[in-house]
């Protein structure tokens, strides 16, 4: 198994006077499911393109021994990254496997779209294990929420990356859909290094090893029985937390 580690030191983030880390040293070892949650505005996206060198930063980010702050082509080459949608049309004209396929091609040199038999068959599998091969002709603005999710899903495995990122995966996802896609992050977790943001943490809790809370700077990070408390949430989340039967639920819009 190839290695799966996130080493962050010291990690400064700022979008002019608006300060949203000041400091954070933390690790993170696969295989297994991280989950990061925290109030709208927190800084759950700032921290996932600090990590992936997407935004300028102050500190250091080491992925798998690669020192790759600032500097999203070496990022890439770790780390599979799913971004947030909120439901946005798309308009151009691809179909499903032609996306899928896109994360091959890009990691190629000319003729990129040629595909070797061993490049297909890996796409077949993988748009097979998302459950969206039979969608594989259809236009990307003919799925729903759900389906398109899959897609964007098995376009960031198609290469095997030993690091998966997803940014509020269940957004403009039904229900049914929703559940489908939690069951196959908590398999692909089972052997890479999974994190994943999400506004309804219950949902993975059992088979979460670490939470993480996250509002201007790390709150805590810990295992769900020691983090998932009325009494830390509530210093974070307010009044959007409260008690059923022993167990704490989170009322908590998407990210903006």
């Amino acid at each position: 198994m190839s290695s799966q580690r996130i080493e962050v030191e010291n990690l400064r983030v700022s979008y002019g006077n608006d300060i949203v880390f000041k400091g954070e040293t933390f690790t993170l070892e696969g295989p297994g499911l991280i989950v990061v949650i925290g109030p709208n505005g927190s800084g759950k996206t700032t921290l996932f393109k600090a990590i992936l060198g997407l935004i300028p930063v102050q500190g250091k980010v080491v992925l798998n021994g690669v020192d790759v702050t600032g500097r999203p082509e070496e990022a890439g080459k770790l780390v599979g990254y799913v971004p947030q949608f909120k439901g946005e049309e798309f308009t151009f004209p691809v179909n499903v496997r032609e996306v899928v396929e896109s994360a091959i091609a890009l990691r190629k040199t000319p003729p990129r779209l040629r595909f070797p038999k061993g490049e297909k068959k890996r796409i077949d599998e993988v748009m097979e294990i998302v459950g969206i091969k039979e969608l594989a002709k259809k236009p990307l603005s003919e799925l729903s929420g759900g389906q398109r999710q899959r897609v964007f899903i098995a376009r960031a495995l198609v290469w095997d990356p030993p690091i998966l990122i997803m940014d509020e995966p269940l957004t403009a996802v039904d229900p049914m859909g929703r559940a489908d896609i939690v069951r196959m992050i908590k398999e692909i977790a089972s052997d890479k290094l999974v994190i994943v943001s999400s506004h309804d943490p219950s949902l993975f809790i059992d088979t979460a090893k670490t939470i993480m809370v996250v509002n201007r700077g790390i709150v805590a990070s810990g295992s769900p029985k020691d983090v998932m408390n009325e009494e830390l949430l509530s210093k974070v989340y307010g009044r959007s937390v409260f008690l059923v039967e022993k167990c704490v639920h989170l009322v908590d819009g998407y990210a903006i």
